[in-house]
């Protein structure tokens, strides 16, 4: 098989879909876990790290 332009026809598997709790396009659908929130999980995903750019987003 080569690697040009017929193989890119295979490139359609959806991974992510829209969360159902942060709304966002990130719940991973084989892993069954939402890269932005961490649903199922019951406590909300939260890094030190991504703070910044979480308060940056509140003050619009």
């Amino acid at each position: 098989m080569s690697k040009g332009t017929p193989s890119f026809g295979k490139h359609k598997k959806i991974t992510h879909i829209r969360c159902r709790r942060c709304g966002r396009h990130s719940y991973h659908v084989r892993k069954k876990r939402c890269a932005a929130c961490g649903y199922p999980s019951p406590k909300l995903r939260s890094f030190n790290w991504s703070w910044k750019t979480v308060n940056r987003e509140r003050k619009k």
